[in-house]
């Protein structure tokens, strides 16, 4: 599923507009991705948690030369589901 598809899907089942659906998603990620960049954790219950965990740097290889290359240490966000999610996947 692409963006435009779960637009379609949440307009569908919360009877929005297809634009207060995308409006609505916006919002939500831009809402995410402020509250990640801060360093806190979201929690939606039921669903999942994602957090931001700080990968240190390390050493790599180019594929294609097998060359060793440095790989500089990041943030990286991290999502564990929650266990409806899990039972709904099951």
């Amino acid at each position: 599923m692409n963006k435009a598809e779960l637009i379609s899907a949440i307009a569908g089942k919360a009877n929005l507009t297809k634009a207060d659906a995308r409006k609505a998603l916006n919002a939500f990620i831009g809402a995410a991705g402020e509250t990640m960049k801060k360093g806190e954790r979201l929690t939606l219950v039921g669903f999942g948690s994602f957090s931001v965990a700080k990968r240190s740097a390390r050493d790599g290889r180019n594929p294609r030369t097998g060359k060793k290359i440095k790989i500089a240490a990041k943030k990286v966000v991290r999502f564990k589901p929650g266990a409806e999610l899990t039972k709904m996947v099951k």
